[in-house]
């Protein structure tokens, strides 16, 4: 399993790999990345080619494995391939289903023999009004607030994933009590991509995202479940001004402390950013470097994750912050940030742009624009 604080090479070896065992789910979530649908792809990966994905994913240096969807609970041999991971690959994983019926005592047992590490559900909002509205069916509020009393019994390790959207930003707060009171190790906050069903408009402003990213490292120091932010890298930037601002300038403990956060809830000890420590299987063998960046690299149907990984072209440049432009390009939080591939790509059809919801302005930026005008 991950030596917890280990520093990994993310060009060899990535430091999560997320498996979207099947895309079927039944519910219409407002943001899907996956656009999921009813029923299984007849397409996905059968149980064997799991397997030997799982052995795959293993030789690479037993990264944080986690199944994804749609809804994995979808897949009749989920716990099949659960044990398998857990028992002969020796991997730590994590799963994410939806909450819906599927969610029963007899499941969250079976994933508890399984030996599974963590549980995660997602909690768009406080109450049902608006996580129902989020989630696109009604009832769905009611549904993960008793697998999560399921998982407690259990002693089930929960984490909460929340998309930060225009439609629950008034509410985040709300949320983070819900948390708590859930007693949860993690608070996974994404923020929004337009990919999917999600779209600009959905999203929060700039300088929103900015204000809340400062929220949440507040929020940090007080509440005993950690935060984790997705798709949000200039989140470790704003780790590093503000506990600037508390140590008087001393950036090496600053930047010290940024990469020692590891530890049992499968936070990385140095940033993980798209394609870089990060990698996303679909439910058909495809390979991205995130589910939130739809750039495939290769099907692990034809050649091997780790070559895949290791030598796609798109893979390498995402690990090579000089070729960043824009603002990303110059700034001199790149190395730890980077700005989101996902985003940029989305927004501007390059995914080595600048992340244009990053409000920072790098020092070099300002000189480079004062030259451009003269000044």
């Amino acid at each position: 399993m991950i030596a917890s604080g280990s520093v990994r090479d993310y060009h060899k070896d990535p430091f999560i790999v997320i498996w979207e065992v099947t895309r079927a789910c039944a519910l219409k979530c407002l943001h899907c990345r996956a656009e999921a649908q009813y029923r299984p792809d007849p397409r996905q990966l059968t149980f064997e080619e799991g397997k030997r994905l799982l052995d795959q994913i293993a030789e690479l240096n037993h990264p944080l494995c986690v199944f994804t969807g749609g809804d994995p609970l979808m897949r009749p041999d989920l716990f099949e391939l659960a044990r398998y991971a857990i028992a002969e690959k020796k991997l730590s994983l994590s799963i994410t289903p939806s909450a819906t019926p599927k969610v029963t005592r007899t499941a969250v047992e079976k994933a508890k023999e399984a030996g599974l590490s963590r549980w995660a559900f997602s909690l768009d909002g406080s109450c049902a009004d608006i996580h129902d509205h989020f989630r696109g069916t009604r009832g769905s509020f009611t549904m993960t607030m008793r697998g999560i009393g399921y998982l407690r019994e259990a002693g089930i390790p929960i984490q909460i994933n929340t998309t930060v959207s225009q439609y629950n930003l008034h509410d985040l707060a709300q949320i983070a009590e819900r948390v708590k009171e859930m007693q949860a190790v993690l608070w996974s906050v994404f923020f929004l991509v337009p990919t999917g069903r999600a779209m600009e408009k959905d999203m929060i402003s700039p300088a929103q995202h900015e204000e809340v990213m400062r929220w949440l490292y507040e929020l940090q120091q007080r509440m005993p479940f950690g935060i984790k932010a997705t798709e949000a890298p200039h989140y470790r930037r704003v780790i590093l001004q503000e506990q600037r601002k508390k140590r008087d300038g001393e950036e090496n403990k600053a930047t010290a402390g940024v990469r020692r956060t590891t530890d049992a809830l499968g936070r990385a000890p140095k940033g993980v950013n798209d394609g870089d420590g990060f990698v996303f299987i679909s439910h058909t063998g495809e390979v991205y470097p995130s589910g939130f960046l739809p750039l495939a690299c290769g099907n692990i149907r034809e050649k091997s994750l780790a070559d895949i990984y290791r030598g796609s072209t798109v893979m390498q440049q995402l690990r090579n912050k000089s070729l960043l432009k824009g603002k990303c390009g110059v700034c001199e939080f790149k190395t730890v940030c980077g700005g989101s591939r996902a985003r940029a790509f989305a927004l501007t059809g390059d995914y080595l742009e600048s992340d244009p919801y990053c409000v920072h302005v790098p020092q070099d930026w300002k000189g480079e624009r004062r030259n451009a005008e003269g000044c």
